[in-house]
């Protein structure tokens, strides 16, 4: 199997993985400079580092990189070790470079309007997939957004045909609330990475009331950017696309994102208050 190609495969899929090359080598060991092993998100593997121990440890690592999304370096001292024992009692030193595989994030724009071109444009540049939804032909084509690799004219389109996953970033932007609580009603029971929506307080207050009388429980907006966007006192569209995409790029390094934690409370207990 060519790694190479597999890689490229699972990364159109939408499926994690992580690589390991053995980067240096020094003294007697069961395998060359340049080996690799891939390792999926189920733990299947393809390739190989040298078998034994050594390779378990890879492969344990392997899954962590995936889920911390960030590379390591491993270094064994062989040296005739009984903890080695598998066939790999040769003497030496390995290094091992274990790096992340993952599918190209992918930003869901819900509505088509300024804000959303100027999202567009930053996301894209930051290297996020476009993916626009608007029902009006006018407003979500390719003339507008040059970048974008799916268009949608439909939301109930998107909705059956949109299957969000841990590499989905659902952002909320249409012209008006009615749209923004229908997408954000679908947007909260995907698996979705982030979910964000535009707005004041108000509206997002008025929003999750109006879908509690639905049948949806709180808890189910505790994962919910809204409104969204880091602080920084953003008033242009171009302005509003900086905050919003800070935002998913923090999302997208695990960086944590303070302000919000803290205004999601807020927004909770005054809903519950209610």
């Amino acid at each position: 199997m060519d790694l190479f190609e597999e890689i490229v495969r699972m990364r159109r899929a939408g499926q994690r993985g992580a690589l390991a090359t053995i980067v240096h080598t020094n003294g007697s060991i069961p395998s060359y400079e340049s080996s690799r092993m891939l390792v999926r998100e189920d733990g299947t593997i393809a390739g190989t580092v040298g078998g034994g121990c050594v390779e378990a440890d890879v492969w344990a690592a392997a899954k962590e990189v995936m889920q911390k999304e960030a590379p390591r370096k491993l270094v064994f001292h062989l040296n005739n070790e009984a903890n080695y024992d598998n066939g790999l009692i040769c003497g030496g030193t390995v290094e091992v470079f274990v790096e992340p595989i993952l599918p190209q994030p992918v930003v869901y724009l819900f509505g088509a309007g300024h804000v959303s071109t100027a999202v567009a444009r930053a996301a894209h540049a930051v290297g996020f997939g476009i993916c626009i939804i608007d029902d009006r032909e006018a407003f979500a084509n390719l003339q507008r957004f040059p970048m974008a690799q799916e268009v949608f004219t439909s939301f109930d389109e998107a909705f059956a045909k949109l299957h969000p996953n841990a590499s989905s970033y659902i952002v909320i932007v249409t012209r008006g609330h009615k749209e923004d609580m229908r997408v954000l009603a679908w947007a909260t029971r995907t698996d979705a990475r982030y979910v964000g929506m535009i707005g004041s307080k108000r509206k997002v207050l008025s929003v999750y009331k109006a879908l509690e009388k639905e049948g949806y429980r709180i808890a189910e907006f505790e994962n919910v950017h809204a409104p969204m966007g880091l602080e920084i006192g953003a008033l242009s569209p171009e302005e509003i696309a900086i905050s919003i995409v800070a935002e998913l790029v923090a999302i997208r390094r695990n960086a944590p994102v303070p302000a919000h934690k803290k205004l999601k409370l807020e927004i909770r207990d005054a809903v519950e208050a209610k």
